[in-house]
């Protein structure tokens, strides 16, 4: 009897304690947010993913009546950021704008990552995608990515590709179209797109992968000729150029993404909150307008569809680091 005294209230306890801690959580998501949000964006001010995320703060501070700041921890590729975000309390007031340089490549190229992308997070939303492009001086022959190629093949070891850097998702986008279309372009890093730009234009080297919007103004100008984008649509600020896929090389995609995380094991109500604003902010005309602007493609999904996101660019991008032998300290 005595046992079962003890036993009926050590289970009696414990069910105590777990609907304790269910309203706590319950409680917490219902009065989220209560204070200031913090967004962290893992490179240094002034880059797209910085942009996309101020605007995005902007709109969403106004939908959930909190502030929602944007603070920059630049630094390791923005291994730095995440792994700050990683680390944080999971109450949805620390929030991270990943990209897929901290969700796929940085895990995939560097020996030592401090977070694992899909394990150390909740998803929230996948924002936008904004596309790279294949650019190249107008003094190269080439006029379409056909052409490019044919170039490449008959001269395999005369032509290289500039990129923002390695490991960049610039770096890989001409990695990949080495893999898929049988060239062997050979790569030039350089310490950012600016001054990769600056040898290009200069034609000091003759072809490069870039972000959209880094180069759109050139391609507007004529200094440098778009040959292909490397989404599997075309861009809506510039619908006359064609893809790569539909320009001869089937199934290729890169892009730059943009993403909302959160810490691993924060409540799903309060994740369903931040991706309701967040998805809300996408749909405001003036945001639209502005991504549009930027080059970027709106997309707003789900958490579940994000985290098979992440999941499909590792699968994406592994097979392509280990073909090039990328690896970084």
């Amino acid at each position: 009897m005595a046992l079962f005294n003890f036993t009926r209230r050590a289970s009696l306890a414990l069910g105590l304690g777990l609907f304790a801690t269910l309203s706590a959580g319950t409680a917490m998501a219902e009065g989220f947010p209560d204070r200031t949000i913090t967004m962290v964006v893992p490179f240094a001010a002034g880059g797209s993913t910085d942009v996309v995320a101020r605007i995005i703060a902007e709109k969403m501070s106004e939908d959930l009546g909190q502030q929602v700041i944007v603070q920059n921890v630049a630094g390791a590729g923005g291994n730095l950021g995440a792994d700050n975000v990683a680390r944080a309390e999971p109450d949805g007031y620390t929030i991270l704008m990943g990209t897929v340089a901290t969700h796929a490549l940085n895990p995939l190229i560097l020996k030592s990552t401090p977070y694992d992308p899909q394990k150390d997070f909740s998803p929230v939303s996948l924002l936008v995608i904004v596309p790279n492009v294949l650019v190249v001086n107008p003094e190269l022959p080439a006029k379409n990515v056909q052409e490019l190629i044919a170039l490449l093949k008959a001269e395999p070891d005369k032509w290289s590709y500039a990129s923002s850097g390695n490991g960049t998702p610039l770096h890989l986008s001409g990695e990949l179209f080495n893999a898929m279309a049988g060239t062997k372009m050979q790569h030039i890093p350089y310490k950012g797109a600016g001054p990769a730009l600056t040898d290009l234009l200069g034609n000091q080297v003759s072809i490069m992968f870039d972000n959209l919007p880094s180069s759109s103004g050139h391609i507007k100008s004529g200094k440098l000729r778009a040959l292909a984008v490397t989404t599997a649509q075309r861009a809506p600020s510039f619908p006359d150029i064609p893809t790569v896929a539909e320009s001869g090389v089937p199934g290729y995609e890169t892009y730059t993404w943009n993403a909302l995380f959160a810490p691993a094991n924060t409540p799903a109500d309060v994740v369903a909150k931040l991706n309701e604003s967040a998805n809300k902010a996408l749909k405001d005309p003036a945001v639209a307008g502005r991504m549009k602007e930027f080059s970027a493609t709106i997309v707003g999904s789900t958490p579940d569809e994000l985290g098979a996101h992440v999941k499909a660019e590792l699968a994406k991008w592994e097979p392509i680091v280990k073909g090039a032998n990328i690896q970084m300290e």
